[in-house]
Formats: C-alpha cells, structure tokens, sequence
C-alpha cells in the first residue's frame, strides 16, 4: 500500500457559500507527487472518514481541490468545511487518475455543479493534446452564485469556448454533430452523466461520478445481491483460495481474510481498489472502466465486481 502523505492546509477559499477550495502543500515545502488533469486524491479525515476529491489546481508544490458541503452526505464534506482551515495537517493519499485526458482532434466538456472541478485543468492541457487545439466547455448549475470558478474560466480562456448556463442544460445542441474522434468528458449529478449517455456514443463518452449509477446504468446498484452466486477467488501471490458468498464482495471476503487491500469509496466509483485479474471472467459492476477496458477483462474493483462463472484469480 502507498503512504499517504503528511500536508498541510495552505490557502483556504470560499468559492461560493457551498463550496470550498483548499490549497495543499508539504509542510516543509518540497515538491509534491506528479500529476495529470482528472486525477483524484484521497483525504484521510479520520480513521474512519476518508474522501476522494479531484485536483482542480496547482504546481509542483501544492494541490488545490474544491468541497462541496452536500446537506445529505456521509460526513466527508461537513468535516472539510468545519474542521480544515489555514494550518490544518491531514494525511493525502495519491494522486490517482481513472479519468485522463485522452489524445484527441477536439473536445466537448460537460460539467454540473462541482463536477467543474477535474475538468478545470483539463481545459489547458486541452489546446495542446487537441490535435486542432479545439474544444468547448458546457458548465450548468442551480444558479450562477452557486458555480464556482467562473471568474477563473473567463481570465484564462476565450469567451466563445465557454457557455455557462443557469437550471437544465440543453445537452441535444450542445452534443450535437459530434466528428469522428471527439471525445465528450463529462463530469456531474447522476442524473446529468445518464442523460449525456443517452446522445453520446460509450466509444466516445469519458466521465467520473461522484456517486455509484442508479440500476440499468452500468450493471447492478451497489449492494443489490438479488441473483449473485458464490464464487472463488484464487490469491496468485499467496496461493489461496476464498469463497466470495453471495451476499458478499469480494473486498468483504478479502478483509475477513486478513488480506490487506486498499479502498476507499465502496461505491465503484472512485477506482482506489482496482486490481489486476489474471484469469477468469469478471462481471463488472463499477463505474470507473471503460468499455474498452471491461472486454479485456484485466482488472477489476473488488468493492463491486464478481465473477460472472466459477472462479477469478488475482494478482493479491
């Protein structure tokens, strides 16, 4: 397992009266852990609280991420804004990245709420991975007090790219004529990612969530065991075999096990627990894969996916 790091809370921001930035630098000032636009890392708030947020921002020497307090949450976001001020030291363990920025002639980005937060980098690396420097940004939210960093989309970036928009936004224009090769990034509430699936081709569709997909999505809801069996799995590295039963996961049977794996969210969304598969067919229930990447069948989250016949071994 990665250790995490030791940081420290340099800047502190409200971009809005729900929504925090934070700046994140190694208390000594040293240089922090590469990164590229879409990656994630995981706060450790507390031996039993930890969050994955996306890098929205920064240098060598610092991340910045943004935090939403969401009203119904799990705690994650009320802990930031309560207890994280200019000075605080948290343990960060990453960055991660399921949602880079692929080579592409051009893009179209849709962003809701605080799903503006990873593609606000990936917008200037966009000029130069475009093949024609060609992309546009669609960012909709409740209202134009409740979106954060539109005074820094219009100091960086041309007018004409960017359409911010107030309530539901018209994704049938917007995605409309999509050229061979363009890509869509999407990031936001489920129901904005299920609606742009719904016009985009998957070949051409890459977006993060920030909750698992409702039923229909991509595979079965979390924790809907109606129809699962028991299944094994073989530990290449240790040589043993665990049965997974039906009413578990795969990271339950693991834990109970004593064999250490890392993960965070539960969910299949944030791809923490990601592991290579060695043999056997997976039946793939998270939302962090590609399609691509679900037929080679090489890795798989073990919070949410099982085997769809008989046995699975890992690389564990």
């Amino acid at each position: 397992m990665s250790e995490p790091l030791d940081l420290v809370v340099a800047e502190r921001r409200q971009e809005t009266a729900d929504i925090v930035s934070l700046v994140l630098r190694r208390s000594d000032g040293a240089p922090l852990p590469a990164w590229e636009p879409g990656a994630h890392v995981d706060l450790i708030l507390s031996d039993s609280l930890e969050r994955q947020y996306s890098l929205c921002g920064g240098d060598a020497r610092s991340w910045r991420i943004a935090v939403l307090r969401e009203q119904e949450g799990r705690g994650g976001s009320a802990h930031v804004h309560r207890e994280l001020g200019v000075g605080s030291r948290l343990h960060v363990r990453g960055p991660r990245n399921r949602f880079r920025l692929e080579p592409a002639p051009s893009y179209r980005f849709v962003a809701g709420g605080i799903g503006i937060t990873p593609i606000l980098p990936m917008l200037k690396a966009a000029t130069s991975k475009a093949a024609t420097g060609d992309w546009s940004l669609y960012y909709g939210g409740r209202s134009r007090q409740s979106m954060a960093f539109t005074e820094e989309l219009a100091a960086d970036h041309p007018a004409d790219r960017i359409r911010l928009c107030e309530g539901p936004l018209d994704l049938p224009e917007f995605l409309s004529g999509l050229r061979p090769g363009e890509l869509v990034y999407a990031c936001g509430p489920e129901s904005l990612l299920t609606a742009v699936a719904a016009i985009v081709p998957p070949e051409a569709l890459r977006t993060e969530r920030f909750s698992a997909p409702q039923a229909g999505t991509t595979g079965n809801t979390v924790g809907n065991t109606a129809g699962n069996t028991p299944f094994e799995v073989e530990l290449a590295r240790s040589g043993r075999t665990l049965t997974v039963a039906a009413d578990q996961s795969i990271l339950a049977t693991l834990q109970r096990a004593g064999v250490e794996v890392l993960y965070s969210c539960t969910e299949g969304t944030c791809g923490t627990c990601e592991t290579d598969v060695l043999s056997g067919k997976v039946d793939h229930r998270d939302s962090v894969l590609t399609p691509q990447e679900r037929a080679c069948g090489d890795t798989l989250m073990v919070c949410v996916s099982r085997a769809k016949e008989g046995r699975l071994t890992l690389d564990l």
